[in-house]
């Protein structure tokens, strides 16, 4: 395929080659390698599932180790809020008060968001702010019907010329409510930290944000700044960095032809959470914990959320000094067979690591080199609860082209549903993936590990999206806790369901663990 002066000119101004481009072009017409998974990871296979002497002992072990460690929190905060409201803009778009009444518009649609919806509005932590919207544009509010009350609400919501909740960053959106005090998800994770971030130094936290709501979470924590400082007595360090423009990719037609905006320039797209790899590859930390922007909850139970993740950092911290350990027994002394075979152990029944059928065969010192290679990767303890039938990746053993098996989280698009076994076990998992992960990305000697080296690049997603109308393709980079963590070695443990509270839609901020009352 050849490109125009023009088309090149653009694709290196994006920090892209034009063989890059093409590479992605091709794996758009040879389709993208669809996981083998062999069998669920359940209990006892593949999950551990702490007991409740081992929960406090893992909390007190990390209480004492955490001020010897760096630690930062890691937290994609890409995402726009505008899909929390999508059965709200489906509302507006479609209802008229003039034409029908409410009950009749949810009855004839068998609607049941907007219901719960407009029931429980006043526990909204944005109520007030809507209302003093409406009063502002010279609305009398509760001089109105039932049908308009529920329109004007809605649209003094999303109009962009009103507050236009839509086009707010969901880290910066208003989640909960403490008396007077409206709290973003933003400012619950600073607080969430300070339950288990190491009191050496500031808090870290480091944000990936879209470039343009920088100036928005900059003022916004320089407004809650000193209060939540107050109330947790830490001071924190807070960090940004952005979706790099050389992780985008080229978007197709349905026809493979490169996909151009009406000037007629090539259409490049965000390659989803796994173009963050490199914004994860440049912490500098011993331990980083990782969690998604929405996934926070009140006051109440943080203390029960930040127990677990104690939990998963005390694992990751002994599972990280065995590694370093080993290798230095490998690096440094002549080991007898028994003691290679204990390391062998280890990394079969401790790190879930498939050691080759063919490693007996193997001379003394292609052991060692293989047990060194085995052992010095990146390390996550990934969390995972109960499946209660929300959306997102599971934990299952994965049978690679050689025929190893592995430990992996996998999403649903991953796997080929045509294929009957493979959807039989897809939807046989026991547990999913909150997004509850600690890792440590540094090596025994204390250096960073290039994360690039340990992706499997062919677990790539293929999706369709739309733009102006039209139906387009859209290549996203391996998953970040997917296909680019594919080569790291891999904990997985149950954590309760109570520490999973994300808000896809508005409603889920209705929930116990995002109410004070």
């Amino acid at each position: 395929m050849d490109f125009t002066e023009k088309d090149i000119k653009q694709i290196e101004a994006h920090g892209l080659t034009v063989s890059a481009i093409k590479q992605q072009i091709e794996q758009f017409k040879q389709g993208v390698n669809y996981s083998n998974i062999s069998s669920v990871a359940t209990i006892d296979d593949g999950i551990i599932v702490p007991t409740y002497l081992e929960v406090d002992e893992y909390v007190k072990f990390f209480d004492q180790e955490k001020d010897s460690l760096s630690i930062v929190k890691f937290v994609p905060a890409s995402g726009a809020a505008t899909r929390m409201f999508k059965f709200l803009f489906q509302f507006l778009k479609e209802y008229n008060p003039v034409i029908q009444s409410l009950n009749a518009y949810i009855n004839r649609n068998s609607l049941k968001d907007l219901p719960l919806f407009l029931i429980a509005l006043e526990k909204f932590p944005f109520y007030n702010t809507v209302l003093e919207q409406i009063k502002s544009n010279g609305i009398e509010y509760s001089s109105l019907n039932p049908n308009q009350k529920a329109q004007v609400f809605v649209n003094a919501m999303l109009e962009e010329t009103q507050l236009n909740f839509g086009s707010f960053p969901k880290g910066l959106f208003p989640f909960h409510k403490y008396n007077n005090d409206i709290s973003t998800a933003f400012e619950e994770h600073l607080f969430e930290m300070a339950f288990y971030g190491s009191k050496k130094g500031p808090l870290k936290l480091h944000f990936t944000i879209s470039e343009v709501h920088r100036d928005k979470f900059t003022k916004e924590f320089k407004r809650i700044e000193e209060r939540v400082e107050d109330i947790t007595g830490f001071a924190y360090d807070i960090s940004f960095s952005y979706q790099h423009q050389s992780t985008d990719t080229i978007a197709l037609t349905t026809k493979n032809e490169p996909f151009r905006d009406e000037d007629g320039r090539l259409h490049f797209r965000p390659a989803g959470h796994g173009a963050l790899l490199k914004n994860l590859n440049a912490i500098d930390a011993d331990l980083i914990f990782i969690s998604n922007i929405d996934n926070v909850v009140v006051k109440h139970y943080k203390a029960e959320v930040a127990k677990y993740k104690k939990v998963l950092a005390a694992l990751l911290v002994k599972t990280r000094d065995k590694v370093f350990y080993y290798i230095n027994q490998l690096k440094e002394k002549e080991l007898h067979e028994d003691a290679l075979n204990e390391i062998g152990d280890f990394l079969s029944k401790k790190l879930n690591f498939s050691i080759s059928e063919e490693f007996e065969k193997y001379s003394h010192k292609y052991k060692i080199e293989y047990l060194f290679e085995a052992l010095n990767r990146p390390i996550r303890v990934c969390g995972m609860v109960k499946n209660e039938g929300e959306p997102g990746g599971g934990p299952f053993w994965v049978k690679d082209e050689s025929g190893r098996l592995s430990l992996q989280i996998v999403e649903s698009a991953q796997v080929n549903k045509k294929d009957k076994e493979q959807k039989r076990i897809l939807e046989t998992a026991t547990h999913f993936n909150p997004v509850d992960i600690v890792c440590s990305i540094k090596d025994y000697k204390g250096d960073t590990f290039d994360l690039q080296e340990y992706v499997d690049h062919k677990a790539a997603f293929i999706t369709m999206k739309t733009k102006v109308g039209k139906d387009i393709k859209a290549l996203e980079l391996p998953g970040l806790w997917n296909g680019s963590m594919a080569y790291w070695n891999t904990i997985f443990v149950e954590v309760p369901i109570n520490t999973f509270n994300p808000v896809k839609t508005v409603n889920d901020l209705l929930k116990p663990t995002h109410q004070l009352n």
